[in-house]
């Protein structure tokens, strides 16, 4: 089993476009039965995910959400930045910590990219 997180941390959305490729460009190479992929979104990159300002990228996080790619946000950046967890994407999935998922992830063998 190929075990990868990706990690976006700052309101960069040509960050959010280079690690969505990836993403796809990783399940044409492995499937996705074979694979387990991890976004964690922490800092102003939660941003990134609200469904209001994610027009451009929403419909690609869904569709790679239904391939098993989870979409993680960290609630104490939501928190910090006012944000409600409703608004974000479909797919999206709200955590406690984003520092610590990541800590638990690698922990596993998941590789960390940040794209």
């Amino acid at each position: 089993m190929t075990k990868v997180v990706f990690h976006l941390d700052m309101d960069e959305a040509e960050r959010l476009v280079m690690a969505l490729n990836n993403i796809s460009n990783l399940l044409k190479e492995i499937p996705s039965t074979e694979a387990a992929i991890c976004l964690v979104s922490n800092g102003s990159a939660v941003r990134l995910f609200q469904r209001d300002f994610a027009a451009a990228h929403g419909m690609r996080v869904e569709e790679l959400s239904g391939k098993g790619v989870r979409f993680l946000m960290c609630s104490n950046s939501l928190r910090n930045l006012n944000l409600d967890p409703g608004e974000m994407l479909n797919g999206c999935e709200v955590i406690k910590a984003g520092i610590v998922e990541l800590i638990s992830l690698q922990a596993d063998g998941y590789a960390y990219i940040k794209p």
